[in-house]
């Protein structure tokens, strides 16, 4: 199975490890990533409210460069915002015919042109609706057994995609429990992290949310959180030292991207994984399970 894939702007800088074990993990899988020539950042949520037609125009671009690639293909994410973008941008394209003419000249004076013809999809999405529970556990050879862990996906996963239950989505449990995991009741699971508040004036209501989903993690025994979402993953693991601070608390929690936790059940290698430069460390969690 062949996807346009898009990595998007921190899996290059920031979270890299993200990209590396999802190309890790979607090899051993079987899924062929067709990485996007040439392609431009998305704008992020917030360049929504400064220029609209702008951000569209955006990732039509990366939409026409995908087309190109694989017509009629899907496109693959694995940022949530850049997933939230995409799609929003495709379908608006296809339902408002003033937009798509505004965007439809931009593209043409960069020689290009989008006919609609692709799906955007978020990896953990295609993962356990296109493969599904029997083609991962096949490819599982060291459960997680006894790891309990707290899914955690962010507000903006399937909000207003639509592609998993709203409040409380289960594609991130289903997809750890068939690594073998102990997925922990874990009701904040969609729950915002703060986003970009976070590099703002506002870091003081990031920092209360970030220490809410700590403190809910602790609270249901979990040995650390699983991530879908570049930002999330920031905010969550790189954050804890200012909310200790802040807060008088003490937490040290591994936050580890989804993909990793799935690659090691299936018996990869750390370095493959991206393993060993996270914030808060994982060695010790994870060495029941490494070779």
């Amino acid at each position: 199975m062949a996807y346009s894939y898009y990595p998007g702007c921190t899996q290059e800088v920031s979270t890299k490890a993200y990209d590396l074990s999802t190309r890790t993990v979607a090899s051993a899988l079987g899924l062929e990533l067709v990485e996007i020539e040439d392609w431009n950042c998305c704008g992020s949520s917030p360049s929504y409210s400064l220029r609209e037609v702008e951000t569209y125009a955006l990732n039509a671009r990366n939409l026409a460069l995908a087309e190109k690639q694989l017509p009629g293909g899907e496109v693959l994410t694995i940022c949530n915002g850049c997933f939230g973008i995409m799609d929003k941008t495709n379908r608006r394209l296809a339902e408002d015919p003033e937009l798509r003419t505004e965007v439809e000249e931009a593209l043409a004076t960069a020689g290009l042109e989008y006919r609609g013809t692709l799906t955007v999809r978020h990896l953990l999405d295609v993962l356990v609706k296109d493969l599904g529970r029997e083609a991962i556990e096949q490819k599982v050879t060291r459960p997680l057994e006894g790891l309990k862990v707290a899914p955690y996906l962010g507000c903006a996963f399937s909000r207003p995609s639509g592609i998993d239950d709203m409040e409380f989505p289960t594609a991130l449990d289903d997809l750890l429990s068939w690594a073998g995991a102990e997925v922990v009741e874990y009701p904040l699971k969609a729950a915002c992290c703060g986003g970009v508040l976070m590099m703002g004036d506002n870091q003081q209501v990031a920092l209360k949310l970030v220490r809410s989903l700590l403190a809910e993690a602790v609270r249901r025994g979990a040995s650390c959180l699983a991530t879908a979402c570049p930002l999330c993953h920031l905010n969550v693991e790189a954050y804890q030292g200012q909310v200790n601070r802040l807060f008088g608390t003490r937490f040290s929690i591994p936050v580890l991207f989804f993909t990793q936790l799935l690659g090691v059940s299936m018996g990869l290698g750390k370095k493959e994984l991206g393993l060993g430069e996270e914030l808060v460390p994982a060695k010790t969690l994870l060495a029941p399970f490494m070779a």
